[in-house]
């Protein structure tokens, strides 16, 4: 089975509540992972809460995601 993110929302700082499609709800902290030239913008807050679901992944609107894969790695039940 392929990971997906079906569903997201933001909580505090950098970090998200996602909605796998394994039915797993869980935590992921991006403040460590915001590195490079495509993920500057994110550091702003509000740019950062901007973020939508695409491609089965969160996505923001400078075209800046994480691998679906990823995000389930680095994160955290919920």
């Amino acid at each position: 089975m392929f990971i997906e993110v079906v569903k997201a929302e933001y909580i505090d700082g950098y970090k998200l509540l996602l909605l796998f499609n394994n039915g797993e709800r869980r935590i992921v902290d991006l403040s460590d992972s915001l590195k490079g030239t495509v993920f500057a913008p994110l550091k702003d807050i509000n740019f950062f809460k901007r973020f939508s679901i695409k491609f089965n992944t969160v996505e923001w609107e400078n075209g800046a995601d994480f691998a679906p894969e990823y995000l389930y790695e680095i994160s955290s039940a919920a």
